[in-house]
């Protein structure tokens, strides 16, 4: 691209004379209707050949629409989005180059045959793959949702909800009411008349935060001005700015957001305002559209949800390394690669930006909101954005193994497919996965606290694996989950669905209304 370029500039300011004649007057035309079309209409032009992969990824399930993913060999990517069909007629026009190439390098050495990867991303999973109740659920509607309350308006079979609400998501429309109940604000077993007078009792407690703000000393504002505000400001009005809810100048939304944040560094001063924080607020805000509700609903999601509670690094690192070993386990090809990078490898770079941010800069709000619906659930698991990891790994992480790309450009990678995954496709692989894991007949002890819930647990039947111990507990002799100390390979191949046997196949845990206190999901066993 960059030579026909170049080559057009330089015909530009020698423009053929009358002598030229009528072929070279003709390529010249042609030539710079090239570069007008490249500069003004954004026309796209490549050697498919000198490429190093290039990917079709559909998003609808008629397989129309999707994206077009060209890698250059020094990893720079061109995305090409098919919004109203076409991709599909690409496709067989790709798979017929492909044929031809293939034909053409038979003879090549086979670096160069090697040299183009090209697959098709279909969103859809094989029935072998899929959760066997996946699409028993709709999404939660008004009428469904007002099933779930009595008359007092409690909630009623609480697992039930969350269950529907793991599979199905919420209608938008509802989100305002349904979110504070998954976000700790409302109480399940609470009535109307109870949550009405919480409402109140909150309020009163919010403005009294907001006063001790605003009645800071001046050496006090100045220091807080310095460590909190002067980032606040800088983030707020940058953060979903396309949303029609944050849009325009002067927009009183983006100011409610400002004090929401401000407020909250004073209510937990030890953790302030870290980047990002934002990111988090805008959605609730848009949603719950009220200023003290959507505060305390941030409190619960900084409480409650595991993956973003406490950015520490010793959290971060907590979460890398459940994520290393759900990918030994349940990806080993992948996790062999990050280890043949070394340390640089697993520290799995690029997905911290997942795990800080809930996926928001990864998927547009539609998708990312559904998959914070799925782990504000607390299904069977706290750590279901961990699953989310995993799909994403499993379903555009081919490239990186195939290729054997280097710490910096599996980040680039990934980084260059934000905003360009199939997130339903994400959530389906995720539940898949987690359900493929229920059925493991053994597990290291490392990942004892995946199995750590807020509710019913993960193995609410006849059928408990085997854990084994890792070997690494510093502070004790011998594995205080009463792990086997000899720990044997297992691996979970994510296109298979693993039997169980000789233990009895899982069944379901009964449907009931079930308590939120936190307990082991089950007593390991040693093996015998």
């Amino acid at each position: 691209m960059n030579h026909s370029a170049s080559s057009a500039s330089s015909l530009d300011s020698h423009a053929p004379s009358d002598s030229s004649g009528h072929l070279q007057g003709t390529r010249w035309e042609e030539q710079q209707k090239v570069l007008v079309l490249e500069q003004l209409c954004g026309v796209f032009r490549v050697d498919l050949g000198h490429m190093r992969s290039l990917r079709l990824f559909f998003s609808d399930e008629a397989c129309t629409s999707g994206q077009l993913v060209i890698a250059s060999r020094e990893s720079q990517y061109k995305i090409l989005h098919f919004h109203h069909a076409g991709l599909d007629k690409l496709a067989e026009v790709f798979q017929q180059w492909k044929c031809c190439r293939e034909t053409q390098l038979k003879d090549q050495v086979s670096d160069e045959k090697s040299c183009m990867q090209f697959s098709i991303q279909r969103p859809t999973l094989p029935s072998a793959e899929a959760h066997p109740e996946e699409r028993l659920y709709r999404r939660l509607d008004v009428t469904t949702w007002l099933r779930h309350l009595n008359h007092s308006g409690q909630v009623e079979e609480e697992y039930k909800l969350r269950k529907a609400i793991f599979f199905g998501g919420i209608d938008p429309s509802i989100r305002g009411e349904v979110w504070p109940f998954l976000l700790h604000y409302y109480s399940y077993d609470s009535t109307s008349q109870e949550r009405e007078a919480w409402r109140l009792q909150k309020r009163t407690q919010y403005h009294d935060i907001e006063q001790r703000r605003l009645s800071m000393s001046p050496e006090e504002h100045s220091e807080f001005w310095r460590k909190v505000q002067f980032t606040v400001d800088k983030d707020v009005v940058r953060t979903d700015r396309s949303n029609h809810f944050f849009r325009g100048e002067n927009n009183p939304n983006v100011e409610i957001m400002r004090r929401i944040l401000l407020n909250y560094a004073v209510f937990n001063p030890d953790m302030g305002y870290c980047q990002g924080m934002s990111d988090l607020v805008a959605p609730l805000l848009t949603e719950i559209q009220d200023e003290s509700d959507t505060f305390w609903c941030f409190v619960g999601l900084m409480e409650n949800t595991i993956f973003i509670s406490s950015p520490r690094d010793e959290d971060m690192e907590r979460q890398l390394m459940y994520l290393r070993e759900l990918l030994r386990l349940m990806l080993p090809r992948f996790h062999q690669h990050l280890t043949r990078l070394g340390e640089d490898g697993l520290q799995l770079l690029f997905c911290h930006r997942w795990i800080l941010l809930c996926f928001k800069r990864e998927f547009p709000d539609t998708e990312a909101l559904r998959m914070w619906e799925a782990c504000w659930a607390h299904y069977q698991t706290d750590y279901f954005h961990l699953f989310l990891c995993v799909a994403i790994i499993v379903l555009y992480g081919e490239d990186v193994t195939e290729q054997q790309l280097a710490t910096d450009q599996m980040l680039l990678h990934f980084s260059n497919l934000s905003m360009h995954m199939n997130g339903e496709l994400v959530l389906r692989k995720a539940r898949s996965l987690l359900y493929q894991f229920r059925l493991l007949p053994r597990i290291p002890c490392s990942l004892h606290d995946l199995c750590k819930l807020c509710g019913p647990g993960m193995w609410d039947s006849r059928y408990i694996p085997t854990v084994e111990c890792s070997g690494e507990h510093p502070d004790s002799q011998s594995c205080p989950y009463g792990g086997n100390s000899t720990p044997q390979p297992c691996s979970l191949s994510p296109s298979s669905t693993p039997s169980p046997s000789p233990n009895p196949t899982p069944t379901p845990p009964p449907e009931g209304k079930r308590g939120s206190k936190t307990r082991d999901i089950f007593t390991f066993r040693k093996q015998s």
